[in-house]
């Protein structure tokens, strides 16, 4: 103990050089903006500002980029709470209670529970990273596609509880999205599949990004349009020092929520390619199961802000942890950080802690400094942020629409694309006037890709056995996720055949 702290203490001095001190403050706002960007988020933004950093040593360029990457999970917050659009996949969570609190004049506390629940987050997980780095390693390794697959399952058990009391809607909502994960080529036989109607464009299949900002971006906006009829009030937020204290005062009340997203974000996070998103839809799934007013979740709760901001940024770090000790990415950021650091010279894997403790400890100081720069700029710039929601929603409207517009077309380069997220937004529409919950399809989306491949694998690998799953002999961690998974659906159904018993 007292070695890892006397390493932490020399890269704690490290990360406050002055070139590594301004790459840290530099980086953390950059990612800020980043995030906040619909369209963009960590992967985009580190992948274009990576050039940048072979101008600098190896050294003060990983503290960039690790800034970059803190930054931009922060700021995936600002756009999900005051436009209500997601800029990435690790933001979804936080438009469900995010968007609600601001449209009622609570986007101040918003962005306050997720700086905060951020930066617990982020302390947590360093904090863990630090001292239980090498174990965590040798665990990682022992997730194979069994396990994958059931952390998936027990991901898709924690979405039951997101479209409330009407489970069966929330299933058919699931295989929706399911089925336009589906759409493109078989990942086994290469053949086309789902090609509605001989489109070639959809070959590439649908992304997510482009569903995330049809259904969140045109389909709530269309939807608020017309269930307000065009008379779209927005109460008024008043950032004064007044109100800032009173919002510290909700922060215990979300703290047990927080922890529980923290610990959850960064283990899951540690599991290679499973990834800040999983981890940030089972902190909001878990916080609502467990909660003593699950009702009011996507109505304005603040836990349902703070559960997946914590659990997101959590994960980021926990991400880093199999790619610095093993050299296997933990998520598309983190892919591109090892590019970086391979072209830099350096081997990411066991050895690096022996042969380059100067650089590891460095990065590892910088990441408590970056956690405290971000949530400092995140809360000093509330104010800002906040002045978006003070426009008419006659104005605001035609914005959201162009940046709906811009962030499809510039990530993905066709228009194919732009009309299909008209298309998706349309449909997410006719979705919520059925009061069918569109989220559950939106994440399905997500994780579908990702439990088709460790599904397949596990098959392939025993040869059609489907028990392979449920091994406790070769597989125990999978069979603990699966027994997980069914407490968790079984206990919103539970609950809710209660409920009706007792009316």
């Amino acid at each position: 103990m007292s070695d890892i702290l006397t390493l932490l203490g020399a890269g704690l001095l490290q990360s406050f050089e002055p070139l590594n001190l301004f790459m840290i403050i530099t980086g953390c706002l950059a990612g800020l903006f980043i995030g906040a960007m619909p369209g963009l988020g960590s992967v985009n933004g580190v992948a274009i500002l990576l050039p940048v950093t072979f101008l600098v040593p190896p050294t003060a360029a990983i503290i960039f980029l690790a800034a970059l990457y803190y930054g931009a999970m922060y700021g995936g917050a600002i756009s999900s709470i005051t436009l209500g659009i997601p800029g990435a996949s690790t933001a979804v969570a936080t438009v469900f209670d995010g968007r609600p609190m601001a449209q009622k004049g609570k986007a101040d506390q918003a962005l306050m529970a997720a700086a905060i629940a951020s930066f617990i987050g982020g302390t947590v997980s360093i904090i863990l990273f630090t001292l239980f780095a090498p174990p965590l390693a040798v665990l990682a390794l022992k997730f194979g596609s069994q396990e994958e697959f059931a952390l998936m399952i027990l991901a898709f058990a924690t979405f039951i509880g997101l479209g409330g009391d009407d489970i069966p809607k929330t299933i058919f909502s699931i295989l929706l999205g399911l089925v336009m994960a589906a759409v493109g080529f078989d990942i086994i036989s290469g053949k086309p599949r789902l090609i509605f109607f001989d489109m070639v464009e959809l070959q590439r299949g649908i992304g997510f990004l482009v569903l995330a900002i049809g259904i969140y971006g045109i389909g709530e906006m269309l939807w608020t349009l017309e269930s307000t009829k065009g008379k779209v009030k927005i109460e008024a937020v008043k950032t004064t020092w007044a109100r800032f204290k009173h919002n510290l005062t909700y922060v215990k009340g979300y703290l047990p929520t927080t922890t529980l997203g923290s610990i959850l974000g960064f283990f899951v996070g540690t599991l290679p390619a499973a990834g800040a998103t999983p981890a940030s839809l089972m902190s909001y799934g878990l916080a609502k199961t467990f909660s003593n007013d699950p009702d009011s979740f996507g109505k304005g709760n603040v836990s349902g802000v703070a559960a997946p901001e914590a659990a997101n940024n959590a994960a980021s770090t926990g991400s880093m942890l199999p790619m610095i000790t093993l050299g296997i990415p933990g998520s598309p950021t983190t892919a591109i950080l090892l590019g970086g650091m391979i072209i830099w010279g350096l081997r990411p894997g066991p050895l690096l802690f022996a042969e380059r403790p100067d650089f590891v400890w460095g990065l590892i100081g910088s990441m408590y400094v970056a956690n405290f720069v971000t949530v400092i700029l995140n809360l000093a710039l509330i104010p800002i942020f906040v002045r978006v929601l003070a426009m008419p929603f006659t104005i605001l409207t035609p914005i959201i629409f162009v940046l709906c517009f811009v962030g499809v077309f510039s990530t993905t380069d066709r228009m194919f694309d732009v009309w299909l997220m008209l298309v998706l937004g349309l449909g997410g529409y006719l979705l919520r006037k059925l009061n069918y919950p569109v989220a559950p399809a939106v994440l399905a989306i997500v994780l579908g890709p990702l439990a088709e491949r460790s599904m397949r694998q596990s098959l392939i690998g025993s040869r059609g056995d489907i028990t392979t799953f449920i091994n406790p002999v070769e597989h125990p961690i999978a069979l603990g996720c699966i027994i997980i998974a069914i407490v968790l659906i079984a206990y919103p159904i539970y609950l809710s055949f209660r409920r009706k018993n007792a009316n």
